[in-house]
């Protein structure tokens, strides 16, 4: 009898397209770039156990109760989603890009639900926790956005509940920067160019496939804790605690690679 394993089937399911409909001109880079699936094509070999860990630890650390009810904002193909769905907890995984949410919806069941949401509004229903993981903040132009974002995170939470965004440490990043490399995936080599520029950092993201050229830039906004700190002064969000690391040690400013804060 086959035993279906939806971690396996997230690891593998990468197919590469025959073709890729031209994007929109008004269309913003990271709803084309996400429902790209050379976006998960070149980011397949992401740590699964390195992200099941850091859902143990942070589950964890917050106490939740065993039915909690918590929400993965901007969940991609719902790689936390569906563990935190397996250590028992009642999940909805939500992410702008269509692509991505039809790809995890085939992993729905009764404690699992995916939906398609701008994370810059809230949810008619309260969570026990909020997870904005793995950088997926600082998209925006405007700051008012991230505000916006921050205000719907809190509106979403039920009276006890935490937030958590785990968001890169821009200190250790930009000291670690390789500016240029080429990786290749699936028999596409990805040339991959990366910069500091008024205030963010870009990934450049050029390669050819099936006779097609294509180039894709990421662009995420160098957010430090200072930052943050003033976004959620703003928002009317407490700050609670912060991490360095998927292992919850202590955040160092130059020496983490993570940003991760607990908030309310």
């Amino acid at each position: 009898m086959h035993v279906r394993n939806p971690i396996t089937e997230l690891m593998s399911d990468t197919q590469k397209p025959s073709s890729v409909p031209a994007t929109p001109k008004s269309q913003k880079w990271y709803a084309s770039w996400f429902d790209s699936p050379y976006y998960h094509i070149l980011y397949k070999d992401r740590d699964y156990a390195e992200a099941q860990l850091f859902m143990d630890n942070i589950t964890q650390y917050l106490n939740l109760p065993d039915d909690a009810k918590i929400l993965d904002l901007a969940c991609g193909k719902g790689r936390h989603s569906v563990y935190l769905n397996q250590i028992g907890y009642d999940v909805t995984g939500a992410d702008l890009s269509e692509n991505s949410i039809q790809a995890a919806k085939k992993f729905e069941n009764e404690k699992l639900h995916f939906t398609v949401h701008d994370m810059r509004k809230p949810f008619d229903e309260k969570f026990d926790a909020i997870f904005n993981l793995f950088t997926s903040f600082g998209y925006f132009e405007n700051d008012d956005d991230n505000i916006r974002t921050l205000s719907a995170i809190k509106d979403s939470l039920t009276e006890t509940g935490f937030a958590v965004i785990d968001f890169m440490n821009v200190d250790f990043v930009v000291k670690n920067l390789v500016p240029e490399e080429i990786k290749t995936v699936d028999e596409v080599d990805f040339h991959l160019k990366r910069y500091v520029s008024e205030g963010y950092i870009f990934k450049e993201i050029t390669f050819e496939d099936n006779g097609e050229s294509y180039r894709f830039t990421e662009k995420v906004k160098a957010l430090q804790l200072s930052d943050f700190e003033a976004l959620m002064e703003d928002a009317g969000i407490y700050l609670l605690d912060i991490f360095g690391d998927y292992k919850l040690h202590k955040f160092h400013k130059t020496e983490s690679e993570r940003l991760i804060m607990i908030f309310k």
